[in-house]
């Protein structure tokens, strides 16, 4: 791993291996307690998933920033977003979010969020960083941070959900609610009750080694098949730490994260909020590009990853934006992405519209996609190899404006991943097949 500790997607790795390890964290609590402390008295907002390790990890950073001279105030399992929430209300210097999103419960992660509850700013990280390389000390006894729990957390952020919802009541539709054994598990099924909606419950029962497991918008195969046995309106699946959102339909069809863009910034139009465009990431679907400019609305496409997308929004002062994962950001209601804000915006509309989701969902046709990994001996830039270069110039040539060529490498493993989509799914496989053969046959010559 590179020496840059973290950023807007965090620290992450398995528990026990470099760098996520109590060790490592206890430093790293008390690196950025240094950094903050600086400005004077200093506290800052700890949250965490449902994940067994993340008590080792709660423990190790309270240490860490008590032994620099910083209070702490613990909010206890807490989805990400209302950390970045929680930090801004409580006005801390800082928050703190102990998870590893949607993955498996032997990963684990740290995220920042600044006073604003967005990311640190750049200069603050590389103090952080900067405060890593040296020895560890604590501060005078007297002067050693204090601990606070905070009881009624989750139920601050429980309001704010429900105040982004626009005072629409939830009465009538039936809900089957996907909390993926996660952060959420305590929150999300108050805020939709609360609105009115029927809820039925699935894997909220967190016991600190099933978050994510088979469940949540990773996996929605369960949640489709219970939304139909129950006759419910739609299902929502959060993610582990709750900043994911993937929804399903009254048929049990998977809604992404692509379609729910496209339906959350029409009715943003409707309410006559919306500002500028919209930002996806080099993997949204062509279809959503499609839908936006029959409707005559700008459309970026940032890497892939949530920070790029902020980045994107900020730099275009932009209010929408995600990705096909389900990381939605509704920045005229809050500074990140939040699945169950997203899920209410979505929510909204059905009220207000009086349609459903399946068909809501038709104002965008998604097109046929086929990807292929293709694996490299070691990492290469494909930059300027005239070979691959000619081969998706032909590519391109043959889909014309029906379509469109991604070649991608991987950011964590030596891959090239080649992704065609177009209107017709025959033409689209086949393509791909030729395009990664001839990426395969460069990537060999180079190579050798």
């Amino acid at each position: 791993m590179s020496k840059r500790y973290f950023g807007t997607d965090g620290i992450r790795g398995k528990v026990g291996q470099f760098p996520v390890t109590p060790d490592f964290v206890l430093k790293l609590g008390w690196a950025a307690g240094k950094v903050f402390a600086r400005e004077g008295h200093s506290k800052i907002l700890i949250g965490k998933d449902t994940r067994i390790s993340g008590y080792m990890f709660e423990s190790a950073l309270e240490a860490g920033l008590s032994a620099a001279g910083v209070d702490v105030l613990l909010t206890g399992p807490m989805p990400t977003p209302a950390v970045a929430y929680l930090a801004r209300t409580f006005r801390a210097d800082a928050g703190i979010v102990i998870s590893a999103s949607h993955n498996p419960f032997y990963d684990n992660g740290i995220k920042f969020f600044s006073s604003e509850g967005t990311k640190l700013p750049d200069e603050v990280e590389q103090a952080i960083e900067a405060q890593m390389d040296i020895a560890m000390t604590t501060v005078d006894s007297a002067e050693l941070g204090k601990a606070k729990r905070i009881d009624d957390a989750a139920g601050r952020y429980i309001e704010f959900c429900k105040a982004t919802a626009g005072g629409i009541s939830l009465k009538g539709l039936k809900i089957v609610l996907d909390c993926a054994n996660g952060a959420t598990y305590h929150v999300a099924p108050a805020v939709f009750s609360e609105l009115g909606a029927e809820i039925v419950e699935i894997a909220s029962s967190p016991d600190g080694l099933n978050i994510n497991e088979e469940c949540g918008a990773t996996a929605t195969q369960r949640l489709q098949k219970v939304v139909t046995a129950e006759k419910a309106d739609l299902g929502v699946a959060l993610d582990g730490d709750g900043d994911r959102v993937i929804m399903v339909d009254q048929h049990g069809q998977e809604i992404d994260g692509d379609e729910l863009l496209y339906i959350i910034a029409s009715q943003m139009r409707r309410e006559g909020v919306f500002n500028g465009g919209v930002v996806g990431t080099l993997m949204s679907n062509f279809g959503l590009e499609q839908a936006f400019i029959r409707e005559n609305i700008p459309f970026v496409r940032a890497n892939v990853g949530d920070r790029y997308v902020m980045e994107q929004l900020y730099a275009n002062d932009w209010l929408l934006g995600g990705e096909s994962s389900g990381h939605i950001v509704c920045r005229h209601l809050t500074t990140t992405g939040d699945g169950t804000v997203a899920a209410l915006q979505v929510l909204k509309a059905i009220v207000e519209t009086g349609e459903t989701l399946s068909e809501l969902r038709q104002g965008m046709t998604k097109m046929p996609q086929t990807m292929i990994n293709v694996r490299m001996q070691q990492k290469v830039s494909i930059d300027g190899i005239a070979s691959i270069d000619a081969a998706v110039a032909e590519t391109e040539k043959v889909l014309g404006e029906r379509g469109r060529v991604l070649l991608r490498p991987s950011g964590t493993e030596p891959v090239v991943r080649v992704m065609i989509e177009g209107e017709d799914a025959t033409e689209v496989s086949l393509l791909c097949e030729q395009l990664a053969s001839n990426v395969e046959k460069a990537l060999l010559e180079l190579e050798s």
